[in-house]
């Protein structure tokens, strides 16, 4: 395979992503097309082409820009502007609001009053002096460069190809060999108003170069046209991709270790699911974190060849990749042979080196007034023969930081096949994760949900109260894994939740101790940890006793006693392990507590169902672990069990048409209400949501008040 092959395969869902969601914006844009003025038309169009191929640029790295005119809003004279992608936006899916609009003559005029490099992050606020009109995103650090530079059309790009000659150890000289004077080196310089007065002066000095590659950083190129600039930046891509091809080395990792091969896939993933829970506890020490995994080939080829221990310790160079990496990322020293708890207690020993080191990095550089420490633990943990796990503050971050080691690995691949692999200095490293500018962007995000970080797995979740409570869960920000018997079902919601960032679906048979362990261990690569589980699934036999066979009997408590068990023992078995704490809640029911009718082997059930909740309440409190139960009564609306054939039956003993069911356990309450899936999602969210945090072994009506069901 070659070094390009490679990169392709590494970025193959990074593409998919990116592309489908870059041509539905598109289409958006299109749709609004005549509201747009047609340089940002253009625009647009450029970045979410530019933005939907990774060897171009990586998630929501770079930005495009183009110069034109457009009324003042006050004086109604054409003014000249600079449209540019506006700060944390992404090229491949930008939309109009993405991009900050700035007078063009204010822009440059700030070069009079530019008080020098020492003071060039005051500029930051400068620029929303010169923004003109109301809107937009707010204006980034890389606004100068587009603004500064003298042409119409501007891309600014992280791609792999560019990226691997700025940080090769004779940069330099390489780029100079691959294009000539096309296209000019510029020394590395933190982003920033002083480095595109830097690139502004390289193309004055070089007129006929249509580009420059940035030392430790990326790529830039102009053109007159916007046809031209993204013409000129394929054409430094291109040409960069195939200088490496054709002259670097075959082998630039160095050769495979013995015992480091990639174990065969099934192992690999059963493995990874093993070492999961332990791992995110290790990333978790400071705060609570989702995990990502990937064992593409790009990855496992990385760390099973002798020079993965050098490099990764190198860290990751451009700005984009370790501000989502951190400088380095944690790597196990073990061959995937080792026994698994050999691997895990080694991890931990690494893990305190980890922070102990890198508390020391923060101590060699910084500053009085250099924002906190973040957190000591790793983003990227790589374990050879098994993968990449990645993790950050949602599963979209930690996505984004794997796909950014790829992009890391694929940088070093090329600088290591012509030269060596060598990156910024640890200093200028530092001073781009602790920049203030960086932590401004922090104060401004939203406050997290109440359920972020929280990875919850729902069984019965494909209709009735467990899709409820999935929608609520994740409305609250947990990732949701949606478990159901029925994978169409599942299927379906997972997507109604908003997809694989945010849910992923599992088919399990809960009376299956095989399908409820596949069932975690997906859970585990798809997220990194279990802390919510709901134990929801279930059916219901309305018969007399005489008339309940014992198959009746034992598929009941097969379905809901059993399988709640089986599922809880197997949650306790990750929580513990994780060392997180942890929710088990049992969708019970008002009949574990009140004697209705023709009910012998639900009622039966759900009354063990309730006193696991207590069991198990007693029994893993120590773990952090709170086991709490809700008691519904009267769901029918949107219940699968009732449409099933439960409701017929509960409608014929009490005398009404099914139609008429909900209405007739309304009326029976003391709040005359209907109960829906939704208020006992609400329940659930009451239990888990962080309020009730010293709540264990409770039980929770929500059947609209049911005197004779009441707890005593």
């Amino acid at each position: 395979m070659t070094n390009d092959d490679k990169a392709n395969t590494a970025n193959t869902a990074n593409t998919a992503n990116t592309a489908n969601t870059a041509h539905k914006t598109h289409e958006a844009n299109e749709a609004a097309g005549a509201e747009l003025h047609p340089v940002v038309a253009e625009l647009l169009a450029r970045s979410h082409r530019l933005g939907a191929d990774p060897r171009n640029t990586n998630y929501a790295g770079g930005n495009t820009s183009a110069k034109g005119t457009a009324p003042d809003p006050v004086t109604g004279e054409e003014v000249e502007l600079v449209w540019v992608k506006g700060s944390g936006g992404d090229l491949g899916t930008l939309r109009p609001e993405g991009l900050a609009a700035l007078r063009l003559d204010r822009l440059r005029a700030l070069r009079e009053t530019y008080p020098g490099v020492e003071r060039e992050d005051e500029m930051v606020a400068a620029f929303d002096y010169c923004l003109h009109g109301k809107g937009g995103a707010a204006p980034s650090i890389d606004t100068a460069m587009h603004g500064l530079v003298n042409a119409a059309h501007v891309d600014h790009l992280h791609p792999d190809s560019g990226i691997a000659l700025a940080c090769a150890a004779d940069g330099e000289a390489l780029t100079k060999e691959c294009f000539g004077n096309r296209v000019v080196w510029v020394p590395w310089r933190r982003p920033g108003f002083q480095l595109g007065l830097d690139i502004a002066a390289v193309q004055r000095a070089n007129p006929d170069a249509i580009g420059c590659v940035l030392g430790g950083h990326g790529i830039t190129a102009w053109g007159a046209t916007s046809e031209e600039c993204e013409r000129n930046s394929l054409d430094i891509i291109r040409t960069a991709e195939a200088f490496l091809a054709e002259r670097g080395r075959p082998e630039p990792f160095g050769p495979v270790r013995e015992g480091f091969e990639p174990l065969p896939e099934e192992e690999r993933r059963a493995r990874a699911a093993a070492l999961a829970p332990a791992i995110r506890a290790l990333a978790s020490a400071d705060r609570p974190q989702v995990g990502h995994f990937n064992d593409a080939e790009v990855v496992l080829d990385f760390l099973s060849r002798a020079g993965h221990p050098r490099l990764a310790a190198l860290g990751t160079s451009c700005p984009d990749h370790f501000l989502r990496t951190k400088v380095r990322p944690l790597v196990l020293d073990l061959p995937p042979a080792a026994p698994l708890e050999e691997a895990v207690a080694r991890l931990k020993e690494l893990h305190a080196e980890y922070r102990a080191e890198y508390a020391a990095y923060y101590a060699r550089h910084a500053a009085p007034d250099s924002p906190p420490m973040r957190g000591a633990d790793p983003a990227i943990v790589l374990v050879p023969g098994v993968g990449m796990f990645s993790f950050g503050k949602d599963k979209q971050t930690a996505r984004v930081a794997g796909e950014f080691y790829v992009n890391a690995i694929n940088v070093m691949r090329g600088a290591e096949a012509v030269s060596s692999y060598s990156p910024i200095e640890e200093s200028e490293k530092f001073r781009i994760e602790y920049w203030e500018l960086e932590e401004a962007k922090l104060r401004r995000m939203p406050p997290p949900k109440p359920l972020a970080t929280r990875i919850a797995l729902v069984t019965g979740a494909g209709s009735g109260i467990g899709r409820a409570v999935a929608h609520r869960l994740a409305a609250e920000g947990a990732c949701v894994v949606v478990a159901d018997v029925n994978a169409e079902a599942a299927g379906q919601v997972a997507e109604e939740l908003g997809g694989p960032d945010r849910a992923v679906p599992v088919a399990v048979d809960v009376t299956s101790e095989e399908q409820i362990a596949a069932a975690f261990r997906e859970a585990l690569l798809a997220f990194g940890g279990v802390d919510l589980v709901v134990n929801n699934a279930g059916i219901s036999i309305s018969k007399p006793l005489l008339e309940t066979t014992a198959r009746d009997w034992d598929l009941q408590h097969a379905i809901m006693a059993r399988g709640s068990f089986l599922v809880s023992r197997e949650a306790a078995r990750v929580m513990t392990e994780q060392g997180l704490g942890g929710d088990i809640v049992y969708i019970s029911s008002k009949n574990g507590v009140f004697a209705g009718p023709n009910n012998i082997a639900y009622g039966a059930t759900k009354a063990d169902q309730a006193h696991q909740v207590r069991l198990l309440a007693a029994e893993l409190g120590e773990h952090g672990i709170r086991v709490n139960g809700i008691n519904p009564d009267g769901v029918v609306r949107g219940s699968g069990i009732f449409s099933g054939g439960w409701g017929a039956k509960r409608a014929a003993v009490y005398g009404v048409p099914e139609e008429k069911l909900g209405e007739y356990y309304a009326q029976r309450t003391l709040l005359k209400r209907e109960v829906l899936p939704e208020h006992v999602a609400n329940a659930v969210f009451a239990l888990t949501g962080g309020d009730l945090s010293h709540t264990t072994g409770l039980h929770i009506p929500v059947d609209a008040g049911v005197a004779a069901a009441f707890l005593r």
